[in-house]
């Protein structure tokens, strides 16, 4: 019989845990983001099933990512709302 193929969810434990000896020679602050940003991958393991072409770890990176990009898109629209407001206040 063929070797079962791991499920994505599997394949992102297995990289979360080949991360784990890199994760604790982390200073406590980078621990604490790097734990984030597997956090913010691990909302996308849905859609890394189909990227079947792309090396299951460049999934989750660009998963990381695109949170990180929308969480910029976020604070520069509160930043020119803010800047709007002062002006208008002017």
């Amino acid at each position: 019989m063929g070797r079962t193929i791991p499920s994505i969810t599997q394949v992102f434990l297995q990289e979360e845990q080949s991360l784990s000896r890199f994760r604790r020679a982390l200073r406590r602050s980078d621990q604490l983001a790097l734990d984030e940003l597997l956090s913010l991958a691990r909302q996308h393991i849905a859609a890394a099933a189909y990227a079947t072409h792309v090396l299951p770890m460049e999934t989750f990176l660009v998963a990381m990512l695109l949170e990180e990009h929308k969480e910029v898109r976020r604070l520069r629209d509160e930043v020119e709302r803010l800047q709007r407001g002062l002006n208008a206040g002017s």
